[in-house]
């Protein structure tokens, strides 16, 4: 039989050196990195919205780190997310700014600015190439302790009601669930906005406190179970997409190695692509085929004065500090551009 000395005189290992080696178990002293992520989400929408990407990432990162996943209203309110962030309570949230009352300038451009954008793709290109993910970089800079990581695009806004909207002059009094800045515009409209947590929205809208929701698309209106508690669901929007962000405290983002950063934006990558044709599929397919609500509409010329009031409200968002400024310029710019591109960029 071949010796133990032959054996590693063979494999080109000597003496005791060579015997420490043989001899020594492999041993993992790093213990697993945790995080705590919570989503503005309930649980049937996060199972789409961010489950399949931080499923991923607890796979791919084999025991490194491992993301645990928390919903709407959880661990802490939507509202003090980003305190909650800030502090270290928890680690991570994917939101949009305006609901989670980040203390930037840029914060009023989350969730749903009206008519800031037409379509889902509108969002990632205004970030990518139109120099908005570097005015976020800056703001965010600026706020010790919270660091943006990247900006996506979700569904419409929509109404989805209780009683048939046909004209502007239905909206008059309607108590909705919508986002502050969507809510701050449409009070124009007689809409009185309401806030109220997320899990209580469906039980609300069938005991009357609210007469309605103007939070999401269709697509969010069925998963949910809004669609089962609505009779009606306006076709005009005053958004094309919901402007949403993943934040990290600046401490725990910080202090990961490199290709966990590294895997963590490709997620939020895989989660910004999934959401672009979950939702781009689901708002048509549940339009002509869903059976749950009636679809209504204002008529264009009607909703064409909703669109310039939105105007307004820009240039009033605008007058309050350089960075809006800077920001609507860019939207302004933007739509401008699309609008000479024409189709399929912009009809109309």
């Amino acid at each position: 039989m071949t010796s133990r000395r032959e054996f590693i005189k063979k494999t080109g290992l000597a003496g005791a050196a060579g015997a420490s080696v043989l001899a020594a178990p492999a041993v993992h002293t790093q213990s697993t990195i945790k995080w705590r992520l919570q989503t503005y989400a309930g649980p049937a929408l996060a199972e789409h919205v961010i489950k399949p990407s931080i499923d991923a990432f607890n796979k791919v990162a084999n025991g490194e780190m491992e993301i645990e996943l928390y919903f709407a209203d959880q661990l802490v309110p939507t509202s003090e997310l980003f305190r909650a962030m800030q502090k270290g309570t928890i680690d991570a949230v994917q939101s949009d700014d305006d609901s989670i009352a980040s203390p930037t300038e840029v914060s009023v451009f989350g969730g749903y600015f009206p008519f800031a954008t037409r379509y889902s793709l509108d969002v990632p290109v205004l970030f990518s190439q139109w120099g908005l993910a570097e005015i976020w970089e800056s703001e965010y800079d600026k706020v010790e302790g919270v660091k943006w990581l990247s900006a996506g695009a979700w569904d419409p806004c929509h109404f989805a009601t209780k009683e048939p909207i046909n004209s502007l002059a239905d909206l008059e009094g309607k108590r909705v669930f919508t986002f502050p800045t969507a809510g701050r515009f449409l009070t124009r409209f007689g809409v009185v906005p309401v806030t109220l947590p997320w899990e209580d929205i469906e039980v609300a809208v069938q005991t009357g406190e609210l007469d309605g929701i103007a939070w999401s698309g269709i697509t969010e209106d069925y998963t949910v179970g809004w669609a089962d508690v609505t009779d009606y669901f306006l076709t005009n929007n005053i958004s094309g997409a919901w402007c949403g962000s993943y934040f990290a405290n600046e401490e725990k983002w910080n202090a990961l190695p490199e290709h966990l950063q590294e895997l963590f934006k490709l997620c939020m990558d895989s989660s910004h692509y999934y959401r672009q044709h979950w939702y781009w599929g689901g708002e048509a397919k549940l339009r002509t085929e869903g059976t749950k609500m009636q679809l209504t509409s204002i008529p264009d010329e009607e909703w064409a004065t909703v669109e310039a009031e939105a105007r307004k409200f820009w240039d009033e968002i605008a007058a309050e500090s350089e960075v809006k400024a800077q920001v609507v310029q860019i939207l302004k710019d933007y739509n401008a551009a699309m609008g000479k591109a024409g189709r399929p960029y912009r009809y109309g």
